[in-house]
């Protein structure tokens, strides 16, 4: 028999956020995410999601053994940006047993139905930043530390449920040229001049003295707004995200695009891969984590880069400004050593991206989706 707990207490919680390293122990795809990063996102003294959104987070249990997990997330900003109540589900996992996945897809639906949902979507969290959308393709690809592992059963349990796909991100490895194609080289020099654009290095200084962290967020709330099921961010978070993905980034793997005023007109953030770190460290920073992942955050024997945002000002998002970001960074990542850049989800409908990728040997190698249907 199955039965559902909600967690009420840290001690809870860590058993949720621990639940995955048991389920893939062994696996030599999946990169587990650090217990006490997954706590602090789910943390509602701490997240600044809970400005706004609820949530509430289950386990299943049978034979008093953890089995499943998941999270029911509300978020009204959704609600009201793309005019349907929904409720979401995330950070979901469980065994291969219909019935546990179903005993937690019944408890996210009947606490959505508490709030006046009629669908259920997911995976999904509070935002894009969240770990969002289903493998379906690519099981025997390396995850990545930003993205979802999941089992292919994961898959067929959902549809025997009902749930149809609402949409589908992909991802790319591409490889890093020793010098970049003479075509792509040209449009990007065309572009530059066409838009009145310049490449602008900023030091750690000239980042907090000009809130560059604070612009590039709002930029993204303005460029990611079509993006299916974006919720647009607060200042609160706005300032955590900023603190997690500018303030500690190493600006010789970033590129910043700006205009004939010095406004920003588009940027990319870069990482050194932690796949193989993370998987080292087990979800833990003691009693090595640490070193492993500082070791690879250096660039140590790490020859992958994941690409963790692209972002563009709408007014040139159908002008090529991507491949601006692309053509300043790649020199600079092969100089460095990386020989395979990867891409995060990217929407599949943002043919725009993908078509950066068609200058370079590239593969699309991975597949994820989000589910839904009407409650």
């Amino acid at each position: 028999m199955i039965t559902i707990e909600r967690i009420c207490n840290r001690a809870g919680l860590k058993r949720f956020a621990e639940f995955p390293n048991e389920l893939y122990k062994g696996n030599p795809y999946y990169v587990p995410t650090l217990v006490v990063k997954q706590m602090h996102a789910l943390d509602k003294d701490i997240n600044a999601s809970f400005e706004f959104c609820d949530a509430d987070y289950f386990l299943a249990l049978k034979d008093g053994k953890v089995v499943g997990r998941v999270a029911a997330i509300y978020n009204p900003r959704a609600i009201e940006a793309w005019q349907r109540n929904s409720v979401r589900f995330g950070w979901i996992d469980f065994i291969d047993d219909p019935e546990v996945s179903s005993a937690l897809i019944s408890t996210v639906a009947d606490w959505g139905r508490e709030r006046g949902c009629d669908f259920i979507e997911g995976p999904m969290g509070f935002t894009d930043f969240d770990p969002e959308g289903m493998l379906v393709e690519g099981f025997d690809q390396l995850g990545t530390a930003a993205t979802i592992y999941n089992h292919p059963y994961y898959k067929e349990h959902l549809e025997a449920l009902g749930f149809t796909k609402q949409s589908d991100w992909v991802e790319y490895k591409i490889e890093l040229p020793d010098e970049l194609p003479e075509r792509y080289d040209r449009m990007s020099k065309l572009l530059m001049e066409k838009h009145h654009l310049t490449s602008r290095h900023y030091t750690r200084r000239e980042i907090k003295r000009f809130n560059v962290g604070h612009k590039l967020f709002n930029l993204i709330n303005n460029t990611y707004s079509e993006l299916y099921g974006f919720s647009r961010l607060s200042e609160g978070q706005i300032k955590q995200y900023v603190d997690y993905y500018v303030n500690h980034t190493n600006l010789d793997l970033a590129s910043f695009i700006v205009d004939d005023v010095g406004e920003i007109a588009g940027f990319g953030l870069m990482i050194p891969s932690l796949s193989k770190a993370l998987q080292q460290s087990k979800g833990y920073l003691l009693p090595r984590g640490w070193w492993h992942i500082r070791r690879a955050l250096k660039s140590k024997d790490v020859e992958v880069v994941d690409m963790l945002i692209i972002a563009v000002r709408k007014d040139l998002q159908k002008q090529g400004l991507p491949a601006l970001i692309v053509s300043d960074l790649f020199p600079k990542l092969k100089k460095k050593g990386f020989k395979i850049a990867e891409s995060n989800p990217e929407w599949e409908h943002n043919i725009d991206v993908q078509n950066l990728w068609t200058y370079f040997t590239h593969v699309q190698h991975k597949r994820r989706r989000v589910y839904g249907k009407s409650l």
